[in-house]
């Protein structure tokens, strides 16, 4: 396998989770919920997969139970957020917090031991292409999410309960409702995210795993703005850097340096887009003065 090539499948390879995490926090964002509880969802889901597969053998069952899991744990923001009027952000805080300590707990508790967990028995998602079948999915995701939101009816409510949810209730849609399957949507996405990063990308599970992947997808919720295909630049951006990042360590730079390449860029890209919106606004501003 060429260089190019083997640097090609590393760039999907990091795609596929963030990707799915992003839609996931696209489809909450049109709904009108700052969903920053990615991250959570993403290791809950990773925790589900590895669990199910090694005691069942079937790692599609692993991928069903990351999926049911992560969507399951995705009520929290919805209760907190929608029913009861909190915080989101402090919700998706805190759930990302508890998330990195339960599946902490229940890795000593369920497999005896720390840091790790890694054993032969654990079965894997199959390759197709060099690339798991959740990768091919997300790709879909993309064109059935840009479709959705734009052409069916589902998706033109989710974004009027968004932009203007009492003008919503008023035609007999409920905020409510629609909000609460946006979440849950997310929520099922980033068990699959989890899934494909602890079954797709290696067959293990380790404390922290997700390594600030949900955070980077909340990043690219903001620079994609919210829409499918800018969403998927964005976690494509932040893909190359990561596997970018992985062959510079193989040329001999300090781990510290490589592991932080996605981070600096998600940084960048976010200040520059910021920088850019703000010229645009004082722009438009002055034309209208």
């Amino acid at each position: 396998m060429s260089l190019e090539t083997d640097l090609f499948l590393s760039v999907l390879r990091a795609l596929t989770p963030i990707l799915l995490a992003a839609l996931g926090g696209a489809i909450c964002e049109r709904a009108g919920v700052f969903n920053i509880g990615l991250e959570g969802m993403m290791l809950i889901g990773c925790f589900s997969a590895v669990t199910t597969s090694w005691f069942t053998g079937s790692p599609w069952l692993g991928v069903l139970a990351a999926a049911l899991a992560a969507a399951a744990y995705s009520l929290i923001l919805a209760v907190g957020a929608v029913t009861l009027r909190g915080d989101a952000v402090v919700l998706g805080v805190a759930m990302n917090l508890l998330a990195l300590g339960l599946t902490g707990f229940l890795l000593r508790t369920v497999f005896g031991v720390r840091g790790t967990f890694d054993d032969p028995a654990l079965s894997g998602l199959p390759l197709i292409g060099g690339q798991s079948p959740l990768a091919y999915l997300s790709w879909a995701a993309v064109a059935l999410t840009a479709f959705a939101l734009s052409r069916h009816v589902w998706g033109l409510r989710l974004r009027g309960v968004g932009e203007a949810p009492e003008a919503a209730a008023a035609l007999g849609v409920s905020p409510a409702k629609y909000r609460y399957g946006a979440v849950l949507a997310a929520g099922t996405l980033c068990g699959l995210a989890g899934a494909q990063l602890a079954l797709g990308n290696v067959t293990l599970f380790s404390e922290n795993m997700t390594a600030g992947r949900g955070w980077i997808a909340v990043v690219a919720v903001m620079l994609g703005r919210a829409a499918p295909v800018g969403v998927l630049l964005s976690a494509l951006l932040f893909a190359v850097a990561e596997a970018v990042g992985f062959r510079l360590q193989g040329l001999g730079l300090p781990q510290q340096a490589t592991d932080a390449a996605p981070y600096a860029v998600t940084l960048a890209a976010l200040f520059l887009t910021t920088a850019a919106r703000r010229r645009a606004t004082r722009t438009r501003t002055g034309a209208v003065a």
